[in-house]
């Protein structure tokens, strides 16, 4: 056993010795690696549907998954998380197995069977030994093509989302987030994250039928292999499985036209200790060919630990513990926010240094230095998140849905190192624009108003 005695021994050695007390300077990180794209081969079935197979790493195993285009942005105004209630009760069996053997057989396979549901598409997959994945195939076709929709379990369902909504709306963050993303997209799917209760109670077995018969079909399906597998015997499997799926509508995204102008709302929280920040505005989308500048800039201004928000507000005046910005991105979409819980007395000054790194960053472009740092660090995680089989999958799927190209993945790497510092200093002048920003704040009314009187008039 390491004894006290013998680590204050240590301890001393390590004191007696003024090269080892002293801090060590880590050597400079190596040139990071571009991203290799495993080849990969598409194919369409007559039926519209796409395929894409990438032979991938030394596991034997392999992930097979199914994207539909037909997400929240399907939705109407009165179907919000109609499409999640759908995606429930397609887990619930198929015309031919039960939930218990969907579940038993892909077990059976050494993995388990995700469905879920996002803005653009409902995502359905999983991760498997090799040898099962034409099996794999099969049972995700009939999971997606011949559902039960049992009326026995939506009762149970409903109760459970009505469960989900309460407790999120009960949280600072998603209410800030909410009202957010009402502004930006007032007309629009994006903007509609919750519904009412009455709303989600008065769901119907009839309208999730009708939403997946209207929705789902080949020709708004891609399905993408990734992983150890057999070519043929996995081509043969899909053309099997899914070859007379009947194709239904054309994939069909509704592009939203954003609200960029300023504006401040506040959603009041009696006795909240803290303020829960969103501020951010609608920018360019993946498909602009300034899409990863804009990566650069955000990673450089609040978007990573080093970043120059996070270093005035969190490590230089202790404001908030963690603060972030990030860039959303869409289907033609995508918006800039900063986010931050900060103490309630400093609601007014956080705003105040965000705006003002903000303006710095338009006014000056950084230093070689620190941009330098910021692309290492953004094209290290960058390889880092693409290192599994399905991260692989969700880089292509990515790729699809913005029409990027098949060089986009091989060559982000060398793109992020190009970004120069008057190319930071561009994207933020023209597109991290304060005087197009919605501020939404949730915290105690009582004691932030007068704060942020410098930043606008509270809307109603």
């Amino acid at each position: 056993m390491y004894s006290h005695r013998l680590a204050a021994l240590a301890a001393a050695a390590l004191l007696a010795t003024p090269a080892l007390a002293q801090k060590q300077t880590p050597p400079p990180a190596g040139p990071a690696k571009s991203f290799v794209v495993p080849p990969a081969r598409h194919f369409a079935l007559g039926n519209g549907m796409q395929v894409t197979l990438v032979p991938y790493g030394q596991v034997p195993k392999v992930d097979v998954e199914l994207v539909v285009y037909a997400g929240h942005a399907a939705e109407r105004a009165d179907q919000v998380w109609l499409s999640d209630l759908m995606g429930d009760l397609m887990q619930e069996g198929t015309t031919t197995r039960t939930a218990r053997q969907v579940n038993d057989a892909v077990a059976r396979m050494g993995g388990s069977l995700e469905l879920t549901t996002g803005a653009d598409a409902t995502y359905l997959g999983a991760d498997v030994l090799s040898e099962s994945g034409p099996d794999l195939v099969a049972l995700i076709a009939d999971v997606a093509r011949h559902p039960r929709f049992p009326a026995s379990e939506l009762a149970r369902l409903k109760a459970d989302r009505a469960r989900q909504l309460t407790i999120a709306l009960g949280e600072p963050q998603n209410m800030a987030n909410a009202r957010f993303r009402a502004v930006l997209y007032p007309n629009h799917p994006y903007g509609r994250l919750y519904p009412t209760q009455q709303m989600l109670e008065g769901y119907t077995l009839e309208q999730i039928r009708d939403f997946y018969d209207t929705n789902f079909g080949a020709a708004r399906s891609h399905l993408y292999v990734a992983g150890r597998f057999d070519a043929r015997a996995m081509e043969n499997a899909i053309r099997s499985a899914f070859g007379d799926w009947p194709a239904g509508a054309p994939t069909a995204l509704p592009v939203p036209n954003p609200v960029a102008t300023r504006s401040l709302h506040v959603i009041d929280r009696p006795g909240a200790v803290q303020s829960t920040v969103y501020m951010g505005l609608p920018v360019i989308d993946p498909s602009n060919p300034d899409w990863v500048a804009l990566e650069v800039t955000d990673a450089l201004l609040g978007g990573s630990f080093a970043s120059r928000i996070t270093s005035n507000i969190r490590e230089s005046k202790g404001y908030t513990y963690s603060p972030y910005s990030y860039v959303s991105a869409r289907y033609r979409d995508a918006y800039w926010v900063e986010t931050a819980d900060v103490t309630t007395d400093v609601t007014g000054a956080s705003l105040k240094e965000i705006f003002g790194e903000i303006d710095r960053l338009r006014h000056d472009p950084p230093s070689v230095d620190e941009l330098h740092g910021i692309e290492n660090y953004l094209s290290g995680v960058f390889v880092l998140q693409n290192s599994s089989r399905n991260a692989v999958i969700n880089q292509l799927q990515f790729v699809d849905l913005h029409g990027l190209g098949p060089q986009y993945l091989s060559e982000y790497v060398k793109r992020v190192f190009g970004v120069t510092p008057q190319d930071v200093q561009r994207i933020a002048q023209q597109d991290i624009d304060p005087r197009r920003m919605t501020i939404v704040i949730a915290g105690d009314r009582s004691k932030i108003d007068a704060q942020l009187a410098p930043y606008g008039t509270i809307q109603p």
